[in-house]
């Protein structure tokens, strides 16, 4: 199959290269590299030994897209691109809503032109807002306490895809909400390397292993866990770029929470989630507190990276070990990366 992978060369975008390169796709990716370096692509080359076909742009280009699905036949597209750092959201918020809304906006309606059918789009967690209750599932409520532009723009983005899923017999798409994607690809090939200051936890702390920055910072030391500094859940990256490589109709890995797939009035339109398993109790606060200087980061939790889909059953993964990132994401990868989109 030929699969469009927009922001393909971005930390998620290609680790799913990977994926699908090796279970005998072929890659087409568009990235304006405002985040990301086509170095990545050269590495996912180096992993897998086959070429990408790679376009420098940016997806709200339109005369551009018209080239790619004209002169490639696209089965499906899994949609990366977009803005993503929270804080930059808060002040960038115009910048935020014109970018990720109106690149799904003009990728949608590409797609319609030229009969691409099938979608697979990157959302995030943060569309839950405020949850009333944990762990969260399918069912559990979104659009409400949601704190940022960052999240808004992904609130709406699957409100604008489920309506055209709606009213497009032929037109089907899945959703993927995921917490914080960390780690590399087995090879160390390729990981998370931003062109500018980190948003996230782990840059911080590569860069500061590797002398590039000089400290970790923990913030606050009195939350309600065992030492006192703030506990979140991590998903390997692997296993975010697997679940976006699978076709809809899979069911749910056995590890996840429930999983359904959309409501009567929109069943070409499924919301898989990726999802926490750990006690609402050990739950990240957010609360303010001075900074505390560490001298080395604090201890890590388990990662615990349960994927959900719509239909079927996926064998169960070897255990992933406390203070490591994704041993037994691996082991389950060749089984089903043959179920793409």
């Amino acid at each position: 199959m030929n699969i469009l992978l927009t922001g393909g060369a971005g930390y998620i975008g290609s680790h799913a290269a990977v994926e699908l390169l090796e279970a005998g796709h072929t890659i087409i990716v568009i990235d304006n590299l405002s985040n990301s370096s086509a170095a990545s692509l050269e590495r996912v080359k180096q992993i897998t030994g086959k070429d990408i076909i790679f376009y420098k742009g940016d997806v709200r280009d339109r005369a551009l897209l018209d080239k790619i699905l004209t002169t490639h036949t696209i089965d499906g597209i899994i949609h990366f691109a977009g803005l993503k750092a929270v804080g930059e959201s808060v002040e960038k918020p115009l910048e935020y809503y014109s970018n990720n809304i109106d690149s799904t906006l003009v990728l949608l309606d590409a797609m319609r032109t030229h009969g691409v059918n099938r979608l697979v789009f990157s959302s995030s967690a943060t569309v839950y807002g405020t949850p009333e209750s944990l762990p969260l599932t399918e069912q559990s409520r979104i659009g409400v306490g949601i704190t940022n532009p960052y999240g808004w723009t992904k609130f709406m983005n699957e409100q604008i895809i489920t309506d055209f899923a709606a009213s497009q017999t032929s037109f089907e798409a899945t959703v993927l909400r995921y917490f914080n994607p960390v780690g590399a690809h087995a090879s160390g090939l390729i990981g998370e390397d931003p062109n500018d200051i980190p948003n996230n936890l782990f840059p911080y702390i590569s860069q500061t292993a590797v002398g590039k920055r000089q400290s970790v910072s923990v913030f606050c030391d009195d939350y309600d866990t065992p030492d006192g500094t703030g506990v979140r859940d991590y998903i390997h990256v692997s296993s975010t770029s697997l679940a976006a490589t699978w076709r809809p109709s899979l069911t749910a890995h056995p590890a996840s929470l429930s999983t359904t797939s959309a409501p009567a009035k929109a069943p070409r339109c499924s919301r898989p989630s990726l999802h926490s398993q750990r006690p609402a109790a050990t739950t990240f606060r957010t609360k303010s507190c001075p900074a505390v200087p560490a001298t080395s980061p604090p201890a890590m939790p388990a990662l615990i990276s349960p994927l959900a889909t719509s239909t079927g059953t996926l064998p169960s993964p070897s255990p992933t070990p406390a203070g490591t990132l994704g041993n037994g994401n691996h082991r389950i990868l060749r089984d089903i990366v043959n179920h793409t989109i």
